[in-house]
């Protein structure tokens, strides 16, 4: 499996139309075909279903190269892998086909968790589903559904008809069931373009449309080390996608009254200097982390709580010192570094939150239970 070569035409579709979705706040529909026909889709899932069987070395390469092409592109990328991933280590019984269809390209999944009444705590759903029979019936108001309208399946949390707070099902919901309706236009400072809008549902399906395995065990053994991984990925895409722009821009950017580049300013290679420091710090930090997902050993948890949140901050870093050594350049627009630092400024407030994952990462290191 060659990840760069299939990543490659993916990449020129995506950084072709990037400054298109994000100006128009318009689904990457062009950048999601691509990656259906790479066969990238199936990265992570097993051969036997027609997956690459790649890990999440692989999904970190993937992810980091195409958020420096299209951060709405990546995001909606990772969404379709923690879904299948969720999928793929508990499949439903009433959908035999799914993870062959997620693994080809046929379907693009996205998780539906994150409620209204528990926010950015997308563990805790508030909704309830109840059951009638050998159905299933669901209502529930769901928040910044990446992929809103254009995801052929959403995989949704909810309460399990008896239980406590932390008694959840995850229930596999293909688009087109009646009364699974987007409610709403996504408008986002960035990611403008990853259709990240309200959905709500009032649906009844097949109660063999609900994964087997517990919802509350899945959130945490499976959903959350690959979404927080992958989203770390993302943001050291974005971060480096920010810092070659602004390499390029002041190592040929002049002062023609002195006859200098930017880039021979020793404040400004310094603010270079930090950034370039800083990618590659968190570059290792990732890769790390993918080992260990990989291989898990007593350090893993800590890993998965830590690499999202340390990563967002330093792509906010990053992109802010891109901004600054590209100066009115940059805020004008004459560059997507602006793109890139607004992109980057959704992971932090992206749940699970950096608060909210700095506080875990202090409760599993002082020895405190995470709930």
């Amino acid at each position: 499996m060659n990840v760069a070569q299939r990543l490659h035409p993916v990449l020129d579709v995506a950084r072709y139309n990037a400054e298109h979705v994000d100006l128009a706040a318009e689904f990457p529909k062009e950048g999601v075909e691509a990656l259906r026909a790479s066969g990238l889709l199936g990265l992570t899932l097993p051969t036997e279903v027609g997956g690459l069987g790649g890990g999440p070395v692989e999904l970190v390469e993937a992810l980091s190269s195409l958020a420096s092409a299209c951060g709405s592109t990546a995001m909606v990328y990772l969404m379709h892998i923690s879904a299948a991933m969720a999928v793929a280590k508990s499949p439903p019984p009433g959908d035999p086909e799914l993870l062959h269809d997620l693994a080809s390209g046929r379907r693009l999944a996205s998780l539906a968790l994150s409620e209204k009444g528990s926010r950015s705590h997308f563990w805790a759903p508030v909704s309830r589903c109840t059951q009638e029979g050998d159905q299933l019936r669901l209502r529930a108001d769901k928040s910044f559904v990446t992929s809103a309208g254009h995801a052929d399946l959403y995989l949704t949390s909810t309460l399990s008809p008896t239980g406590g707070p932390t008694e959840t099902s995850f229930i596999a919901i293909p688009a087109g069931t009646p009364g699974l309706d987007v409610v709403g236009a996504f408008t986002g400072l960035g990611l403008r373009g990853n259709a990240s809008s309200p959905m709500t549902i009032d649906s009844t399906v097949a109660e063999s449309y609900r994964l087997p395995a517990a919802g509350f065990a899945l959130t945490f053994e499976v959903v959350l080390p690959w979404f927080s991984l992958g989203n770390a990925a993302v943001s050291l895409g974005l971060a480096q996608g920010a810092l070659d722009l602004a390499i390029g821009h002041v190592s040929r950017a002049r002062l023609e009254h002195e006859g200098t580049t930017l880039a021979e300013l020793p404040t400004v290679r310094a603010r270079v200097a930090r950034a370039g420091v800083a990618v590659a710090v968190h570059r290792a930090y990732i890769e790390a982390t993918a080992r260990s997902i990989a291989a898990p050993d007593e350090a893993t948890m800590t890993h998965v709580l830590g690499v999202k949140a340390t990563a967002n901050e330093m792509a906010l870093g990053v992109t802010d010192e891109a901004m600054r050594v590209c100066g009115g350049a940059a805020f004008a627009r004459s560059l997507p570094v602006e793109r890139y630092f607004r992109d980057a400024r959704a992971g932090a407030v992206m749940a699970p939150t950096s608060d909210v994952l700095f506080d875990f990462y202090g409760r599993a290191v002082t020895g405190l239970p995470l709930f």
